[in-house]
Formats: structure tokens, sequence, C-alpha cells
């Protein structure tokens, strides 16, 4: 199925006078937080990611880094010279690593020792193999899961977008519930937005911490409520860039579950 790609907001990207740093787009902090998303990097990630899964992950860690890299030439930002291997920090190593738990697969993206991205593969277990079906993985259950991910993370617009997709995913209803998650998500973003100190302001986890039982009704995840998801959270970014482990990827991440546990019934 073909995937309609949203336009980039050109206006606004060439308002910014500062680089897309990796803090821009991933919970990490210390040095590695100022630096600017760099292509040889970028491309250690494709690499990395081409490796493991056979292909770049749909608006996962590796292409998150490729469009913020290209903004930051494009935008004269990074010196060229960074495309060389020879000019790249050796403390900015990437690697991905693998954790096998009981029905799953856990593969952590990390660079400069820092967690910017994971991916969730569900194996067969051994219950699976003598016929135990395991329950799929609805919407409201995929929103809770993005609290272990980015809880943390100060609500935005896009992130209440997500959410609000979520939602009439969910419920089948385009009409946003008065007092439901997307209300509330977009409260918080509008909030967010005049509040300067990041301590102060409201994180998905205290918008979307047990979504299940504040939604009024809820689905299985599909590619198609994936999708769905993952185009509102792109139109809503000025970067371009969803945030890995957010609204988008957990949603995503859910429905590529239930793809493979349809494949094993």
């Amino acid at each position: 199925m073909s995937q309609e790609k949203p336009r980039r907001p050109r206006e606004k990207q060439e308002q910014r006078d500062y680089p897309i740093r990796y803090g821009d787009v991933f919970e990490v902090s210390g040095e590695l937080a100022s630096k600017p998303v760099a292509p040889h990097v970028a491309g250690l990630m494709e690499t990395a990611e081409k490796t493991v899964f056979g292909e770049t992950q749909m608006g996962g860690t590796a292409t998150v880094m490729r469009a913020a890299a290209n903004f930051n030439v494009r935008a004269g930002f990074v010196d060229l010279e960074i495309n060389d291997p020879t000019k790249v920090s050796v403390a900015q190593g990437v690697s991905v690593t693998q954790t096998d738990i009981p029905g799953r697969r856990i593969f952590t993206e990390s660079v400069d020792r820092q967690v910017v991205g994971k991916y969730v593969q569900s194996m067969p277990t051994q219950e699976a193999v003598l016929g135990i079906v395991q329950s799929p993985i609805t919407i409201g259950e995929a929103l809770e899961a993005t609290v272990q991910s980015a809880g943390a993370k100060p609500v935005d617009q896009s992130d209440a977008a997500a959410i609000q997709a979520a939602e009439a995913r969910a419920t089948g209803s385009d009409t946003i519930i008065p007092g439901g998650i997307a209300a509330t998500a977009q409260s918080a973003a509008v909030f967010n937005a005049k509040v300067k100190r990041e301590e102060n302001k409201i994180k998905l986890g205290d918008v979307i911490t047990g979504a299940t039982a504040k939604l009024p009704a809820d689905k299985v995840a599909t590619k198609q409520d994936a999708e769905a998801v993952r185009n509102a959270e792109w139109r809503n970014n000025l970067n371009q860039a969803p945030h890995p482990g957010g609204v988008a990827a957990s949603i995503s991440a859910a429905a590529r579950l239930n793809e493979n546990l349809n494949a094993w019934k």
C-alpha cells in the first residue's frame, strides 16, 4: 500500500536559524544533545538498521537522523567535512543491540552510548507453538506503552495530533471527546507552547497513562491505524522527524506485532 507523504513546511523550515541537534529529536542529554545531527552518523545508523532489519525502518531512528542531517546540510549548519569519517568523533559510536525475552526481541539503537530508539519484535514462544494464542495489542495498549518509551517528553502539537488520530481510529469517530485523551493532549500542547521551563511542561505520561480505560472504545492496532497516526504526527512536526518511541512509533510497533501474530495463526 502506497503511503501519502506529507508536504514539508518549507516556509517554516527557512525561518529556523539554528541546526537540528540530537536533543531536538531524541531524549538524550549532555554533550550529545547539543551536537548537530551529522550526515555521516545518519549513514552509520542506516547501515546498522539495514544490517539488523534488512532495511531502514519507516519513520524510525535512521529516517529521523537522515531528515535532520539533510536539513542541516542544506541550511549550511553542518560543515561538509563532517561527511569524512576521520572528522567524526569516535565517541559518536552507533550501535544496535538485541535483547531476547519470552515472546519478544528488543532492538536498542544508541549514539554515543545514549539510547535513541527501540524496536520490539514479537517472537513465537513455547506457548504459541503449543497453540496458546497471544492476545493482539490494541491502540489503547500501544498508547500506554508510549509512557515507558517517551513518557517524560513534553507534549507538543505533533503529539496532540497523533493522539487525536489514535483516538479517532480506536473509537471510529472523528469527533473529539470532551475530556478525552485527545482533548487533554491538545490543551497540554497549547499550555506547553507558552511555558519556557521544561520541568513545568505537561508530559506525555500525564496525558496517556491509563489510555485504555480513558477510551470509550478500543480496537486492535492495524497497519492502516499506524499510517493514519504517523501521518498526523508528521504533518504537525516542524522538523518533519517522528519522535522515536513516541505515539506514532508505538502504534506502528503494535501493528507490526499484530501482523506477526496473525501470520502464526
